[in-house]
């Protein structure tokens, strides 16, 4: 079984590649982030003819996840108990949507950016980590052996090597240390990055900004990871970050992450 993960930046922008990547890595589960369109302008039908079922919340042209599955998508969770709301009026955003396909319960996640330090995003950001924090290990207690995958764009780059130069990012968003302890403590609840083994760094990324030339100047930043719970991580016998496609015109600033299963 394959399950992969990418911040498609607009799905309407990118279905073609969406459906070329489903075939070129054989996958039988896409997580998908910022899809940036209401579920009624989805473009279900390519993905619908290649053989998979669909699941999506989108509320307007910002933030929206999809889940996209050939191996069944049951139970499906819009958002997490206790998740919070931001603006004015606050509303739920479109960030979190859960599935169970084939056997295996996804969570496509698209943690909030924070935008800058001390900016209501940023207090934001980490609420809403420490509520996905509380359910994780709620999930976990409820039952040790449940196969969670809880897989996106993070916006935060773990470790000082997950930036091509952290003296750049002193003191910005993505690594701060209340978003990488944050980070830490969904890990602390007994999830693990099943990516990083198999994909090291330094020079590893996943997200490379349009500008400045980043992409080939390879100044990118890791923060797209899937973190599994012990019994599925234990499954786990491959995982990928395909940086091709991060290449052409039309291309997503962020590259699908890859993680392959074992019986």
């Amino acid at each position: 079984m394959r399950i992969a993960t990418w911040n498609v930046n607009s799905i309407r922008s990118r279905i073609d590649r969406v459906v070329d990547v489903l075939d070129r890595h054989d996958l039988d589960v896409l997580l998908i982030q910022e899809t940036k369109c209401r579920d009624d302008q989805f473009p279900e039908m390519p993905l619908r003819a290649a053989g998979y079922e669909i699941a999506m919340h989108g509320l307007n042209q910002w933030n929206g996840v999809a889940v996209v599955s050939r191996v069944g998508l049951e139970d499906v969770s819009v958002g997490f108990p206790g998740m919070p709301a931001f603006g004015e009026p606050p509303v739920q955003e479109a960030r979190a949507l859960g599935a169970t396909c084939g056997g295996v319960r996804v969570w496509s996640l698209y943690v909030p950016n924070g935008r800058e330090v001390g900016h209501a995003h940023y207090s934001y950001k980490l609420d809403w980590l420490a509520r996905l924090r509380d359910n994780a290990a709620g999930w976990l207690a409820e039952d040790t052996h449940a196969q969670i995958l809880l897989a996106g764009d993070w916006n935060i780059a773990p470790v000082d090597e997950d930036v091509w130069d952290i003296g750049f990012f002193d003191g910005k968003t993505h690594v701060t240390d209340a978003e990488r302890a944050a980070f830490r403590s969904v890990v602390d609840t007994g999830f693990a990055d099943v990516v990083r083994p198999f994909t090291p760094g330094p020079g590893t990324y996943t997200y490379w900004d349009y500008t400045q030339l980043r992409f080939p100047k390879k100044q990118g930043m890791r923060i797209d990871f899937a973190l599994a719970s012990p019994t599925l991580a234990a499954r786990v016998v491959d995982a990928s970050i395909d940086r091709e496609e991060r290449k052409g015109k039309g291309a997503s600033d962020h590259a699908p992450v890859v993680v392959t299963l074992g019986d």
